[in-house]
């Protein structure tokens, strides 16, 4: 039991980051899927992800700063690192929507998935799942980039 307890002590950032991220991430992908099946997969990768990205900002924020890397800033600090933040998590925000944009409706329509039709209705089609995977891969390439980014700028150790 100590050996687990000594592990968790150890590796408790990343622990943290990875269940707290993974939090971040499952509620980016429902918020997703919900938009995709309510509005179509046209609204859930333009202005849904936008939506849904903010969001999970706000979320991410309170959680990081709040569990993952324990931030003690107060007043003016705490602001500027909420600044830093907001301005790394925008960054990752561009990435993901660049991402989604290229693999729903560039790539997509090239493979055969149209995005017209996609979830409209709540359909579970090959296209819907096809904007999904792309939103999967593009969430890897969020969690990475935010992650160095909140390590290395916005909650570094003074």
């Amino acid at each position: 039991m100590q050996k687990i307890k000594d592990f968790i002590q150890k590796y408790y950032e990343g622990l943290a980051y990875l269940f707290f991220g993974g939090l971040a991430t499952l509620l980016n992908l429902v918020l997703f899927a919900v938009f995709q099946a309510a509005f179509g997969t046209a609204f859930a990768s333009g202005a849904g992800n936008i939506i849904d990205n903010v969001i999970c900002i706000l979320f991410a924020y309170w959680t990081n700063r709040t569990f993952v890397f324990r931030s003690q800033n107060h007043g003016k600090a705490a602001w500027k690192e909420f600044g830093q933040f907001l301005f790394f998590r925008l960054v990752t925000l561009v990435l993901d929507q660049v991402i989604i944009m290229a693999g729903v409706r560039l790539v997509g329509p090239w493979l055969g998935f149209a995005v017209e039709d996609a979830g409209a209705g709540g359909a579970l089609t090959p296209s819907a799942l096809w904007a999904m995977g792309v939103k999967l891969f593009s969430q890897v390439v969020v969690i990475l980039s935010n992650y160095v980014f909140s390590k290395l700028f916005t909650f570094k150790k003074k």
